[in-house]
This record gives C-alpha cells, structure tokens and sequence, in this order.
C-alpha cells in the first residue's frame, strides 16, 4: 500500500516597501520560506523580473531540489551496490522561455554529477546507476520537462 508523504512550508512576502502593490514598481520581490525549526530562506524574483540578485528565486531552488533528489537517491543505489563514493558535485542548468502573456515555463533540465569512486570500483556500473536514480527521484517524477543527466565518473587516486 503507498504511503503518503505531507510537506509544509510557510512563505512570507516580505516586500511591501510602504505602499504594497499599489504599482508593478513600488513593492520588493523579496519573500521568506520556513519550515518549523529550519533555518529560513530568503528569495526574490529573477533580477529580470525586479528580483534581488543575491536571494535564491523559484527557479533555482527548483534545480536545486532536482539536483539534490537526483543525488540523494544516487548515493542510496551506490551504497546499495557497493559503489563507493568518496565526492559528489553538480553543476545543474534549466532552461527558461517565455510564452505569451509572459508565461514562462522550463523546458528543459541538464544535469552533470561529477562523481569520484573508490579505486577499483566499477566506473560503468557507477554511471549506470543514475538511470535508476533518475527513475526514483520524487522530484524528477513530477515535474514536466525533460531531464538530462551527463555524468563524469572517476576512480579515486
């Protein structure tokens, strides 16, 4: 039987800069994520769409839950399979287009773990091993654009 799963975050505009939204140019972007005791989060918009450059926006922390998904679950079926893995690093890029009205959508996700294994561990069956975390990402499985994965695996030293 599945089991069901429930998050929750708080998400707090924290933007009005005296006169809320009374025009597109007189409020922040800026807004805060919590979850009970964690540490918050603060984001904005994309700099493109007035947003503060140096807070995360959706869209990153959209890659960054798929990358991480990706990663948590590769690190399972390596651990599973007796792959050690010694350093794990993503440089993970979505690509963003704008339709008409300004509705934007990602069209696609890339992907590029670069994973160093113990000497003498299987390089082929390491890299063959993010098929099957793609396959079990929650992440990866509700999202609608495709995902690439190009990964880099190297024996230790």
């Amino acid at each position: 039987m599945p089991r069901t799963h429930t998050y929750t975050i708080n998400s707090e505009w924290t933007g009005n800069l005296g006169a809320g939204t009374a025009s597109y140019t007189a409020y922040s972007r800026d807004y805060r994520v919590s979850s009970g005791s964690k540490p918050p989060i603060a984001g904005s918009s994309d700099p493109v769409f007035r947003g503060d450059a140096n807070k995360w926006n959706p869209e990153e922390l959209l890659v960054g839950s798929l990358s991480a998904c990706h990663q948590l679950w590769y690190l399972h079926l390596c651990a599973v399979n007796q792959i050690i893995v010694l350093a794990y690093r993503d440089e993970a890029t979505a690509t963003m287009i704008e339709g008409r009205g300004d509705k934007g959508r990602i069209t696609k996700l890339v992907l590029r773990p670069h994973v160093t294994i113990a000497r003498g561990n299987d390089v082929a069956k390491a890299e063959s091993l993010h098929a099957a975390a793609h396959e079990e990402c929650y992440i990866a499985n509700s999202v609608n654009f495709p995902i690439e994965i190009t990964p880099v695996t190297v024996n230790a030293l």
